[in-house]
């Protein structure tokens, strides 16, 4: 096909215009490449890589923040690439998080670190490139570049699961990450196939139109329902949902507490992120028709999916001693309330999940991060190792606590308002929605029962560390100034968050109603 010059110019025009939106992720692709490309210059093996890789970062946010403000006030977004990316309000706010956790994760590896001068090349390259993949899942709008951005995602993280050399349980948790994360990949390209087959599409917003026309024609078959299930069966992967939480508990203790901070954080935001927009637009084309189908056929699984996850990642968490296993039962619990916000199919509970996911990033970061400095410093890794951690160490026994109360939820710290703001759309969905009237009340009051049941081991970690007794010969643990300003910036976010929320509040609900 020869195209005419008005053809190719307009081509021309809309591919940059495209090019455009996409900046953010062409600067971390432009990363990578350049960490590769210095590899080539011995003169370049003195320089610190980390400190190269924050300025396109930078620039990433700077660019960001600009869409928000084009965004917000209307001036441009939308389809990118023939739609297969959507750029509008929500994306760009889960962009902005996954650029902004890149940076802590940057700082937090200098100030531990990991990796070394000699691994940092490679350290970086997956790092950016897990990031660059969790920033197309978000975007992602069509099953097409669904896939694409999960399997971007996915492989550079079994690589940094086993990324310490010379650590069998570093090697053994990367080949129980592949093997889980393949089957579920598999799964849900199973899922796909049989969506694109049903409908003829790989849209989102035409796989909406087919389940309207469904319901048009007289109800939503069997085989739709499977195939949406085995679709949501590989998200659920990535937020770690029972029963596909298997590997998060080994992965978090082989690999180290840098890489478990980034797979607690990151790919639990990307994960919410398609989640969301797949079941808004859904409810948005078959809501109209039947407001309560979707809630009532995959809502309600969801709910008890939610409830059974918040339930054994706390049950379990109770007889941990690794650290890092019990944050990585924590993650799993913590991912079964962000579940409840995704399952009552209402912008109120998106809105309440993605605050939720602001909150879990300065909180979660920084019980990753004291965890990494004390292994550091001191050789800890088990709740043993914490005690007198109060006389040891004041700056990080202060941190610790702030980060495990508001992981516990108790106010004015940010996790009691995620929560708060979780649980009210939770209870306002059933009061709206008798559909869901019965399920929320249950799914309230055992999220009420978790916080109590979490309340067992969060506390635990605090009573070893301020009131058991100093062993015989422990020493003091010096943090380092890099490590408090890193730490003392979280608590301070941790605790502003929690405060001012409404102003938070307003962002995520106005990247809600952005959703394209």
């Amino acid at each position: 096909m020869i195209l005419s010059p008005e053809q190719y110019t307009a081509l021309r025009s809309g591919l940059n215009a495209d090019l455009g939106l996409f900046l953010p992720e062409l600067l971390v692709a432009g990363t990578v490449l350049l960490v590769l490309a210095l590899r080539l210059f011995r003169a370049f093996d003195r320089v610190n890589r980390n400190a190269i890789a924050v300025w396109p970062l930078i620039g990433a946010l700077t660019f960001l923040g600009l869409q928000w403000y084009d965004l917000f006030h209307g001036l441009r977004g939308g389809a990118i690439f023939t739609g297969l990316l959507q750029v509008d309000a929500f994306a760009t706010f889960l962009r902005t998080l996954l650029i902004l956790f890149a940076l802590g994760a940057l700082w937090l590896g200098g100030i531990t670190g990991l990796p070394d001068r000699e691994d940092s090349a490679d350290y970086l390259v997956l790092l950016l490139g897990a990031t660059l993949g969790m920033m197309v899942m978000v975007s992602a709008n069509h099953l097409m570049m669904v896939f694409l951005g999960l399997e971007m995602a996915s492989l550079p993280c079994y690589a940094l699961a086993g990324f310490l050399k010379g650590r069998k349980a570093g090697s053994e948790s990367a080949l129980k990450y592949v093997l889980y994360g393949s089957a579920a990949s598999g799964v849900a390209l199973y899922g796909i196939s049989l969506l694109v087959t049903k409908f003829g599409t790989g849209s989102l917003s035409g796989i909406a139109h087919g389940y309207a026309d469904l319901v048009k024609s007289g109800g939503i078959d069997g085989l739709t329902f499977a195939a949406t299930a085995l679709l949501l069966a590989g998200f659920a992967f990535k937020l770690s949902a029972v029963p596909f939480h298997f590997w998060l508990p080994d992965v978090f203790e082989g690999a180290a507490a840098e890489v478990g901070a980034f797979l607690s954080i990151s790919s639990k935001a990307a994960a919410v992120g398609l989640t969301a927009r797949f079941l808004l637009i859904l409810q948005r084309e078959v809501g109209p028709l039947d407001a309560a189908l979707l809630p009532r056929t995959i809502g309600i699984p969801l709910l008890i999916l939610a409830m059974l996850t918040m339930t054994l990642g706390n049950l379990a968490a109770l007889g941990q001693t690794n650290l890092k296993r019990l944050l990585a039962y924590s993650t799993i619990a913590h991912a079964g309330v962000l579940l409840l916000g995704l399952a009552i199919f209402t912008a109120d509970g998106a809105s309440a999940t993605l605050y939720y996911l602001i909150g879990y990033l300065p909180t979660n970061l920084a019980a990753f991060g004291i965890v990494a400095i004390l292994r550091n410093r001191a050789g800890i890794e088990t709740m043993d190792g914490l005690r007198g951690l109060g006389i040891r160490s004041p700056a990080l026994a202060g941190a610790l606590a702030i980060s495990v109360l508001s992981l516990l939820g108790l106010p004015p710290l940010v996790g009691f308002a995620g929560k708060f703001q979780v649980f009210e759309a939770l209870y306002e969905a059933g009061r709206v929605n008798p559909t869901l009237a019965t399920w929320s009340t249950i799914a309230l009051g055992v999220a009420v029962l978790n916080t109590a049941i979490s309340a067992g081991y969060y506390l635990k970690v605090l009573k070893v560390s301020f009131l058991d007794e100093i062993e015989d010969g422990a020493k003091p643990i010096a943090a380092g100034f890099s490590a408090k300003l890193f730490l003392g910036l979280l608590t301070i976010a941790i605790v502003v968050l929690g405060v001012a929320w409404n102003p938070v509040m307003q962002f995520t609900t106005r990247a809600v109603a952005g959703m394209g």
